[in-house]
């Protein structure tokens, strides 16, 4: 007979990564640890008829799993720490945009990272990654800037990008030999638009959150640099754009300087949870003022 410890093992296993992974790891080890115990009942006919019989209920209930799961759409958001953060002092308002849509009916993944800006997401595979994911009917959400604005150079961060959205390069070498081509900001957001839309997926294009920064007693627009090139790019290839900069500073304007100034702990750039959701509020703002987003129908109704 099969040891029943071996079971009481396997299925207290089986509860624990359930509990921490969610189903798609449920089904593929408790395949795994079926097998195993298979194995180890070679006497027993019946246990093996038991197990057989279970690892067929699990494959089917996997099965059914996964093809649901991939009929589901997927929001990918990708960004720079005001996008995602330690979730902290400092918050990214695409941790908290999940709570603003029908998870029932779409997955939203947020694969933002800290420091990044459209060249090194591009460089680090991070992209490529993301893009192999990709399905029809999928949407890509996209919103860098703040890292984008130096210069192209080999340093530790080597993420600064050209000047605008043409097809101007630098050469650059590294100390070790390797070699890069850094391009233009628009020329990395219209890589990402284009291999989206290859993959039969909706790119949304945003314009960087507004820094708390004042003049004139007005939050400065990003509508000289990067919000401008961001929107040249997605009405140059045909993708959505959502001004989050612009709606998010109108806020910003309204409350005032006093008021906005406590959403932004220890610098000028980075909010705190309170600022995540405001701009969150205003990415799904931006999507109902245009109807022919395809995200729209999967918001929640406020």
């Amino acid at each position: 007979m099969v040891n029943d410890r071996v079971i009481e093992i396997v299925f207290f296993r089986l509860a624990v990564v359930q509990e921490r992974q969610g189903n798609t790891s449920t089904c593929l080890f408790f395949l795994l640890e079926s097998s195993k115990i298979t194995l180890v009942s070679k006497e027993s006919k019946i246990m093996k008829r038991v197990i057989v019989f279970w690892a067929l209920i699990t494959a089917g209930l996997c099965s059914s799993f996964f093809f649901l799961q991939d009929k589901k759409p997927t929001l990918y958001i990708i960004g720079d720490s005001t996008v995602r953060n330690n979730n902290k002092e400092q918050w990214g308002w695409g941790t908290l945009i999940i709570d603003l849509f029908d998870t029932s009916r779409i997955n939203v993944s947020n694969n933002a990272i800290a420091g990044r800006s459209s060249r090194s997401f591009t460089n680090e595979g991070r992209w490529r990654r993301i893009d192999s994911l990709l399905k029809p009917g999928d949407f890509v959400m996209m919103q860098f800037g703040h890292n984008d604005g130096s210069y192209p150079d080999t340093s530790a961060k080597n993420r600064g990008t050209l000047k605008g959205t043409g097809e101007e390069t630098v050469e650059l070498q590294f100390a070790d030999g390797r070699k890069e081509t850094a391009h233009t900001y628009g020329w990395y957001i219209r890589q990402f638009v284009r291999d989206a839309k290859a993959k039969g997926a909706i790119p949304i294009v945003l314009s960087m959150i507004p820094r708390n920064i004042w003049k004139d007693g007005k939050v400065p627009r990003a509508s000289n640099d990067f919000g401008k090139w961001a929107k040249e790019v997605a009405d140059q290839e045909g993708a959505f754009f959502v001004d989050l900069n612009a709606i998010t500073a109108d806020k910003y304007d309204e409350w005032g300087e006093e008021k906005v100034k406590l959403l932004f702990p220890g610098d000028h750039t980075h909010t705190n949870r309170e600022g995540a959701v405001i701009n969150a509020a205003s990415v799904i703002e931006g999507i109902r003022r245009n109807p022919a987003i395809g995200l729209n129908q999967y918001v929640l109704k406020q």
